[in-house]
């Protein structure tokens, strides 16, 4: 079977998780810790950085820095994972569900201001597959009606919108190294605070509420209890484990983008009615996913039986959140066409570093193979 992901591993893991456990210092927020935010602060020119123990703590950590209020309303995408809109329900928000374009399973402006009312607060932006929303339009309508914008990028690490580091363009940004990532801590994820009014704040968050970075700094003489917040921040082991991972970020990056452009060239114009993923000028692509887009969910389920009877596993992807369980009662009712489509029809194809060429060649003689007998 070839599997449809394997966490890619350095090498240097565990001579760096043995450096910090050596040392001593394997709380959080030591060493390792810093030599990651120095990596992203220096690398993509983030205000300021924070480790965080998930994706979903970064999230979480971005509303609370959004100071949502109960009643507020968060403007989110119906098609992404739960965590988008689940660090603001935890505050007492109000979503609004936007849908997706046709060209892509991202949101735009064009959706997004006919959501807006006295009462919103935020947009949550998400980058999916690590190709990027046009955030010009989206950032010039939340200046005008004076709204946060929240990127959850937490498929985009080494991903740009016209030059610029996805993540690094709204008010907060929020990412992932969870195993199924580029770079992956088991289970990780970053903070990017892009305002400056809201580093100081973000701190005192990360430490459980406390001024204690301001202390370590000499900013004041003892740490107390100023704020809200969690114990966001992971272990030096984690951080370890990620740090070996960063060093080596470009050879990632190359093998992956190697795999999906294979994919992509060879499979285009011979896929039938399969649709092969689009990337807009404005946008890079950083080979986070390759997915294809079925015509209907018939087509999708004897896709995916067709490629596990040839040994390839391919998946399904998010179930859109104004249809679950949770969501569907507290939805205002609107039919969000492109998002049910996309719930119904996005397969993705095994994708990761180390890869073989005969394995990408097998995948796509199977999905050649489908459009003719399938």
């Amino acid at each position: 079977m070839i599997p449809f992901n394997k966490p890619f591993i350095s090498g240097k893991e565990i001579q760096y998780i043995k450096e910090a456990i050596e040392s001593g210092l394997i709380g959080g927020n030591g060493p390792f810790t810093k030599r990651c935010h120095d990596f992203f602060e220096k690398r993509y020119g983030f205000k300021k950085v924070l480790l965080t123990t998930s994706g979903t703590d970064a999230l979480e950590m971005c509303a609370m820095l959004c100071n949502i209020k109960p009643g507020d309303e968060v403007i989110v995408p119906s098609y992404t994972f739960v965590t988008s809109a689940l660090a603001f329900v935890r505050e007492g928000a109000r979503i609004v569900f936007a849908d997706s374009s046709t060209n892509t399973p991202n949101m735009e402006a064009e959706q997004i201001e006919p959501l807006i009312t006295d009462r919103t607060k935020a947009i949550v932006v998400v980058h999916y597959a690590g190709v990027a929303c046009d955030m010009d339009p989206i950032m010039s309508l939340a200046a005008k009606h004076d709204l946060m914008v929240v990127e959850d990028a937490a498929q985009c690490i080494d991903s740009y919108y016209k030059g610029r580091p996805l993540g690094s363009i709204g008010h907060l940004g929020a990412f992932s190294f969870h195993e199924t990532k580029n770079i992956t801590a088991g289970e990780g994820g970053l903070l990017a605070v892009n305002d400056e009014s809201l580093i100081r704040r973000a701190e005192f968050l990360w430490e459980k509420g406390t001024n204690r970075a301001e202390s370590f700094r000499g900013i004041v003489n003892k740490y107390s209890w100023v704020d809200t917040g969690s114990s966001f921040l992971p272990s030096e082991l984690n951080a370890a484990f990620l740090l070996a991972q960063l060093e080596s970020l470009d050879e990632v990056q190359r093998g992956r983008k190697a795999i999906w452009n294979k994919y992509h060239e060879g499979l285009s114009g011979r896929t039938c009615t399969l649709r092969m993923p689009y990337v807009p000028e404005y946008a890079t692509n950083n080979a986070h996913m390759f997915y294809l887009v079925c015509p209907s969910s018939d087509c999708r389920n004897r896709f995916t039986d067709f490629m596990s009877d040839k040994g390839i596993k391919v998946i399904f992807h998010y179930f859109p959140l104004h249809s679950s369980k949770y969501f569907k009662a507290k939805h205002d009712g609107r039919v969000l066409r492109m998002c049910d489509f996309y719930g119904d029809t996005v397969v993705r194809l095994p994708l990761y570093y180390g890869m073989s060429d005969e394995d990408v060649v097998t995948v796509m003689e199977a999905v050649r193979n489908f459009c003719v007998d399938g």
